[in-house]
């Protein structure tokens, strides 16, 4: 594939993906892009059929993945949602660094294509930290803090996976980490910058 490598980021919900990613994005503007994911659930209020999803019929998202058209897919909660070639292929076009931001099931996914990615995971300092930021954000019942908090269980245990991320990032410190993320993805960042220049 053409243009800057894409960036694959994981970790658990609570780990400061988000902020991470924010972050980056505001000190190099212009370098990042996102890829639009695919869906069968349907729209939620403002939001955008090819802006905040490509929103399809499960069978035309089936017969993509059939054909091989899709990076990683995955389930939840009844509705389909995966990445397509194309739509990290649209970042690139641009010369922009596509960012994917995939759970575990899709980094193994990734591994078998030529995709050829960054993989980068953040992972928070301990099980205690992570649980008392998501109790902070208020937004889980009891019942969804539990999931989430086996579901990065899980993560933490698979990140250790010798071979399978290119750097863990244990962010504990938000500038530290934030550093190292800024060190992994460099040499891309220039590229991007350089060619944006000429």
């Amino acid at each position: 594939m053409a243009g800057p490598r894409p960036v694959v980021l994981s970790g658990p919900s609570g780990a400061g993906k988000s902020t991470l990613l924010k972050r980056l994005m505001k000190e190099y503007e212009g370098v990042f892009g996102f890829s639009v994911s695919h869906t069968t659930r349907d729209p939620r209020p403002g939001e955008e059929n090819g802006k905040d999803y490509h929103y399809v019929s499960r069978e035309v998202m089936q017969e993509g993945i059939a054909n091989g058209e899709f990076i990683e897919n995955a389930e939840f909660s009844g509705n389909m949602y995966g990445t397509s070639k194309a739509s990290v292929e649209d970042v690139q076009a641009k010369n922009l660094i596509c960012i994917l931001d995939i759970d575990m099931q899709g980094v193994k996914n990734i591994k078998k294509t030529d995709l050829n990615p960054i993989y980068v995971s953040i992972q928070p300092p301990s099980m205690e930290i992570l649980e008392k930021r998501l109790r902070d954000r208020q937004t889980e019942s009891d019942e969804s803090l539990q999931r989430r908090l086996d579901a990065a269980r899980t993560d933490m245990e698979l990140s250790k996976e010798p071979g399978l991320f290119d750097v863990v990032i244990i962010n504990d410190d938000l500038e530290e980490a934030y550093g190292k993320l800024k060190d992994v993805l460099i040499d891309e960042i220039t590229k991007v910058q350089e060619a944006n220049k000429s």
